[in-house]
């Protein structure tokens, strides 16, 4: 392990479990190309207590996020929440904007332990909310379900998708979340799965121009600001610190912190409603079930996921890069695009001075100016 960063090899800092698929939604970028009904195939609520007591063997406080489809169609949800809470789990949830998000049901849910409850938004006005989300009225019952979250004392994160149809939206929901008291603004990068295939992702050039500019919200904004699927950012904030004189380029493998060190198998592990466990929901290769075994040994010794934690295995640009033991790239990305997780994240426009190979967005004959790093 290098000097200064986080020992993810024994635990990740997220656990996610995908409840169900069930949605009453049509989202765009939908991960998990959810529909109205359940599968019979979904983990029992004695199945998801015996997960959850193999979760708290990662240690005290870990983080465990509820998610579907929509979670809120089961009607275990409060009873595992308060299953976790009990184990010393950091129980959380990410319920979709519909009527399941009532105030009598984010009250239980507090009532049971629930840390922090994550919603999306994707527009800054119902007309661009509710056609990403595909169901009318889904703006006004997220902004609801905010307040009510808010009375009943449960931080609320909001997480929002970047792709050619959101990002003029960006500056707008930046705004509304300061005004709606916000806590987290976790940023998405598409990544070309399921109903997100249809959906055109933003080029290399301008993703760095947007985390640039999160990085700029992370410091003046009330809330903080992450990224989900977009591990540059730290490449772009740790740029933003050299230019500025706040950090000896010497110095960038080190100060890695909790939200910041994070990529699919390495910190991170998705557990898919029938118990698969997959580096990320957006990365569906399995190590293996739980009904098969612990998610604790699926984690810590399977060889994808130890791969995964290996920065020195990654191939490419992604390779030979000075920030890959801070950054590392999407491996969902790299796996979407060349069914290869260890390959180049095609998102990056950063090509490390010494890497002279093929760049993952063209053939390799030529290079976009701003992809040199200067």
């Amino acid at each position: 392990m290098r000097p200064g960063r986080i020992d993810t090899s024994n635990r990740p800092f997220v656990l996610i479990w995908e409840l169900t698929q069930a949605c009453a939604l049509a989202c765009d970028h939908c991960r998990a190309d959810a529909h109205p009904e359940r599968d019979p195939g979904e983990l029992s609520t004695e199945e998801g207590k015996a997960l959850l007591a193999d979760a708290a063997e990662f240690g005290d406080g870990q983080l465990v996020v509820l998610s579907g489809g929509d979670p809120l169609v089961r009607d275990d949800v409060e009873e595992l929440v308060a299953y976790g809470d009990d184990l010393g789990l950091r129980m959380t949830i990410t319920p979709s904007g519909t009527h399941s998000l009532t105030r009598e049901r984010i009250e239980a849910l507090a009532d049971a332990g629930l840390k922090r409850m994550a919603v999306s938004l994707d527009g800054a006005s119902p007309e661009a909310h509710d056609a990403f989300r595909g169901e009318d009225g889904s703006f006004e019952e997220t902004l609801r379900a905010i307040e009510d979250a808010r009375a009943a004392g449960i931080p609320v994160q909001v997480n929002t998708t970047v792709c050619q149809e959101t990002v003029g939206e960006l500056p707008e929901i930046r705004t509304l979340l300061a005004e709606v008291g916000a806590v987290m603004w976790s940023v998405f990068f598409l990544v070309p799965v399921g109903r997100g295939r249809i959906l055109d992702p933003i080029d290399p050039e301008e993703a760095d121009a947007v985390m640039a500019w999160l990085a700029d919200a992370g410091e003046t904004e009330p809330f903080g600001v992450k990224t989900t699927e977009a591990p540059h950012y730290r490449r772009v904030s740790i740029q933003r610190r050299v230019e500025s004189g706040d950090l000896d380029p010497e110095e960038r493998d080190s100060g890695v912190r909790r939200r910041s060190g994070i990529v699919a198998g390495d910190g991170f592990a998705f557990v898919s409603h029938t118990g698969e466990v997959y580096p990320s929901g957006f990365l569906p290769e399995s190590a293996g079930n739980v009904r098969d075994r612990p998610v604790y040994e699926l984690y810590r010794e399977t060889p994808l996921f130890r791969a995964l934690r290996d920065r020195d295995r990654l191939k490419g640009k992604c390779g030979a890069c000075p920030y890959r033991h801070v950054c590392g790239g999407s491996r969902s990305r790299a796996y979407a695009h060349t069914g290869d997780p260890l390959e180049s994240d095609p998102l990056c426009p950063f090509v490390p001075e010494e890497y002279d190979g093929p760049l993952p967005w063209d053939d390799g004959d030529s290079v976009p100016d701003a992809a040199t790093g200067d």
